[in-house]
């Protein structure tokens, strides 16, 4: 487990990776300019917050990064399984506007030095993937769909067709949906089950009601083992959404706004 430490204002950053090869930094709700219940950095263009704010909003998680709003990729994420390799030519895409947006896309992977990837949540899991060993870096979003669909497998997978062997992977599990709080129907437990099989005991537990409770980053672990991933190079930020916390929560204060996780290669590590 790595401490969580202070960045710029609006972003928290964790010591589990290689700083001089790699930047990966998570906004919370402070340091913007939006009001009301997406109050100040919401990142979401499709929550219903002013679009020119929420633009502001990224222009200073941009510059936090020690990059330009030009650079960063935007998926329209889906809940699905579905991975895009993104180079150069992606930079800028879904930046400004949802319509551009790289489509139908829950994970994304690079080489590049010139793109910082971006995943927006507000109590899924955003994953963080970075291979040391060939420079790949990648970021998956990982809602109880895209969990049972296998997005974070499919995420691994693809590296590994890029030629990295999944045993140097180093994998962040960022903050989400407490399991003790994120209380689920019918539906998802037959999913997880069908999904999980025998493994599904400790991602799910009743909760007293009839109804069970669904563990999201136990399940994106157990998911990362089984793709290959080492024990030791799976990180935990330990951190909840929700009521009382930096971070934007859909279930427990929805409609609200969206915090993004984000990566970026760093040029000087570039082979």
């Amino acid at each position: 487990m790595h401490t969580l430490r202070d960045a710029e204002p609006g972003l928290v950053s964790w010591g589990c990776f290689d700083p001089a090869r790699v930047r990966v930094a998570c906004s919370t709700r402070d340091g913007g300019v939006s009001a009301g219940r997406f109050a100040t950095l919401n990142l979401g263009l499709h929550v219903g917050d002013e679009d020119r704010a929420v633009v502001e909003n990224r222009r200073r998680v941009a510059v936090a990064m020690g990059a330009s709003l030009d650079d960063f990729v935007f998926c329209q994420q889906e809940h699905d399984r579905a991975v895009a390799v993104v180079d150069d030519t992606f930079r800028g895409r879904g930046s400004r506007s949802a319509s551009d947006a790289v489509p139908a896309s829950d994970a994304v992977v690079t080489r590049s030095t010139r793109v910082v990837l971006a995943v927006l949540v507000a109590d899924c899991v955003p994953i963080v993937l970075h291979d040391p060993v060939t420079q790949t870096l990648a970021l998956v979003h990982a809602g109880w769909r895209g969990t049972v669909r296998g997005v974070t497998p499919a995420a691994v997978q693809e590296m590994s067709r890029l030629g990295c062997d999944p045993a140097t992977i180093i994998a962040l599990i960022g903050p989400a949906i407490s399991g003790n709080v994120y209380q689920v129907g019918d539906d998802v437990i037959d999913a997880a089950r069908s999904a999980f099989g025998e493994a599904w005991h400790p991602i799910l537990r009743p909760d007293g009601t009839g109804r069970f409770l669904f563990d999201l980053p136990r399940a994106a672990r157990l998911q990362l083992r089984e793709a290959g991933l080492a024990i030791s190079n799976i990180h935990e930020s330990g951190l909840a959404t929700g009521p009382g916390t930096p971070f934007y929560s859909h279930r427990l204060e929805g409609p609200t706004g969206r915090f993004a996780m984000c990566a970026r290669l760093l040029p000087e590590a570039a082979a």
